[in-house]
């Protein structure tokens, strides 16, 4: 894929990713295709506006001159220029492709388009070299590279998955310290906030978990959450929504792992209209598991399955390089990428936050919710000393020293939502920067190579947070929402707070707090039988209790509700025997109901 400069008649330069115009697909110059491409003279009045398609047409009368970088003056001369976006490594000489005539006036648009003139013809000499990435690591590292590198190839692995692994290696054999300490950092003081904004984008939600911590053995978005419709047939509607509401083809794909990619493409069946194939979904890689004595890579006989892991969802980005999503999305003329995780309903397209983004010409934004004594245990956002710019800093980044400071939401005020905006252009060529793997801060897992057995090997595993890559982005930014925009599923108690009245289905397929809530949701808290889906749909089978006047609900032992149970304020379930009793239809106060 190349990306080139188009230089107008009103003196407007635009960016384009594809096919040169007068280039072959390969970005070598082809007389035919550079013939049929330029027009001989341009007409005397020139069209007000341009397509915006990211691939030219045919023939653009009112284009002036393309580049292969922003033109200076001396480049001035109406000669084309292209850059192939080859990979890290590659170089150009520029050199003028084609030469037309000087403007002159014709009848018509058609007239121009059929009588090109081509003039000169100039290959561009492209230098195919080799571009490994830099390492930080020691001697250990030439060692052991070759063993993981071997074992990646065998396995099929892409380049892209490949080279992220090999940096979160190198930083592993290198001994660099990987936690975030107190001194490196500063709370972020203040953000632009959602309130205080002013009313070419694909939505991409990230859909590779089992929902195993819920009993769980298919992809958690087939999950059925409310009125009968699962994450997946919210999101499918919600999108059919936004097309509707939008007036605009919204582009709209998943981030699968190889344990989802075949049900959940199998349950979109019966939505057409959102893709197929490799137009939908791209599936995310896989990561060798490091034996934790000696940093070679972790065996299993019993179950070579168990050898490998899922390098965390920073793989978001070398999944995207690798399977060539990322290069399709630009050459469709996508810039802009929001993306979420697929349980997390309220993250929805926002128009509002789109063109905020789009106003800051930021490369990367992360929307962020303030933190709640709830949220202390989790990643929170602050700014690196040494650079001036924002990272994120997770629970297993933080030395045990630092750990009360990490906790203190009013020092460290804000949390990553997962909810993120990213400039596609910006990515590509923040890959190609950084030698083909982005830099992302890596996290070291502590395992044991087959999860059921802790008596198995302990091993590493290497993961990375996509969320992470804000320290990737020179002037990334992040902004402040409202918390309905963040109400992910990960429990059954969160299941059981959004199946209930607390939560309505709006007419565009988006779940959101009642208004009577005030913004504020149950806080549900079920006894541990409870913890897997089919034990908790075995308690309501007459659907949920209401709960939308309900502040705390804690259920301790077997319990079944009834129908026509309403729960307000703050109230205690208990029943101490094993043996499964009911609760009895009608409104219960701040209680404590003892079975």
């Amino acid at each position: 894929m190349q990306k080139y400069y188009v230089k107008h008649a009103d003196g407007t330069l635009t960016t384009h990713y594809g096919v040169v115009p007068g280039t072959a697909a390969s970005g070598v110059p082809s007389a035919s295709a550079a013939s049929a491409a330029l027009p001989a003279a341009l007409p005397a009045a020139l069209p007000t506006a341009l397509p915006t398609s990211s691939a030219l047409p045919a023939a653009l009368p009112s284009v002036r001159a393309v580049y292969a970088a922003p033109p200076k003056a001396a480049q001035a001369s109406g000669a084309v220029y292209a850059a192939p976006r080859a990979g890290a490594g590659a170089s150009l000489v520029a050199q003028p492709i084609t030469t037309r005539a000087s403007a002159q006036s014709v009848a018509s648009v058609q007239t121009v388009m059929s009588q090109p003139t081509v003039t000169k013809i100039v290959q561009p000499t492209v230098a195919k070299t080799s571009a490994p990435i830099t390492l930080v690591g020691n001697s250990n590292m030439a060692t052991l590279w070759p063993l993981y590198e071997a074992k990646m190839k065998r396995e099929g692995l892409n380049d892209a998955a490949i080279a992220a692994f090999k940096y979160n290696f190198s930083v592993l054999t290198s001994g660099q310290n990987t936690m975030i300490p107190e001194s490196s950092i500063s709370p972020v003081e203040s953000l632009p906030s959602y309130e205080s904004m002013d009313v070419v984008l694909v939505v991409l939600k990230l859909n590779g978990g089992l929902g195993t911590g819920m009993g769980l053995e298919k992809a958690k978005s087939l999950l059925p959450v409310k009125q009968g419709y699962t994450f997946l047939d919210l999101i499918a509607q919600q999108v059919e929504s936004m097309k509707d509401a939008f007036g605009t083809n919204v582009k709209f794909m998943l981030m699968n792992s190889f344990s989802t990619s075949s049900d959940t493409l199998d349950a979109l069946a019966k939505y057409p209209n959102l893709g197929t194939g490799s137009d939908l979904e791209f599936v995310q890689n896989k990561a060798p598991k490091v034996t934790e004595e000696d940093l070679k890579p972790a065996t299993w006989a019993a179950n070579p399955e168990n050898e490998w892991c899922p390098p965390g969802h920073g793989d978001l980005y070398p999944a995207m390089v690798g399977s060539g999503t990322l290069d399709r999305l630009l050459m469709q003329g996508i810039k802009y990428m929001f993306v979420s995780n697929s349980d997390n309903l309220g993250a929805t397209l926002d128009l509002k936050l789109l063109s905020y983004f789009a106003s800051t010409k930021a490369p990367f934004m992360m929307e962020v919710a303030t933190r709640t004594d709830a949220d202390k245990k989790g990643g929170h956002l602050a700014k690196d000393n040494k650079t001036g710019g924002l990272l994120l800093r997770e629970t297993a980044q933080c030395p045990d020293e630092d750990e009360k400071e990490f906790q203190n939401v009013a020092k460290y005020k804000f949390f990553n939502t997962n909810n993120l905006w990213v400039d596609l252009e910006a990515l590509a060529d923040q890959f190609q920067k950084s030698g083909g793997a982005l830099p992302l801060p890596v996290m070291k897992n502590a395992k044991t190579v087959d999860p059921r057995d802790k008596k198995s090997t302990k091993v590493l595993q290497l993961e990375t947070a996509m969320g992470a890559a804000i320290s990737c982005f020179p002037g990334a930014t992040a902004v402040v929402i409202p918390r309905t925009r963040f109400a992910p599923v990960k429990t059954t108690n969160d299941l059981l707070a959004l199946r209930s009245d607390a939560y309505q289905l709006t007419p565009d397929f988006r779940i959101e707090l009642d208004a009577k809530r005030e913004g504020v949701p149950p806080n549900v808290k079920l006894d541990g039988a409870y913890k897997f889906v089919d034990a908790m749909d075995g308690m309501i089978p007459n659907g949920p209790p209401s709960l939308i006047d309900c502040k705390k609900l804690v259920i301790e032992g077997p319990i079944v509700f009834s129908p026509g149970v309403t729960i307000s304020g703050e109230v205690t379930i208990k029943n101490a025997s094993s043996e499964k009793k009911a609760v009895a239809p009608g409104v219960y106060t701040d209680t404590t109901i003892t079975l």
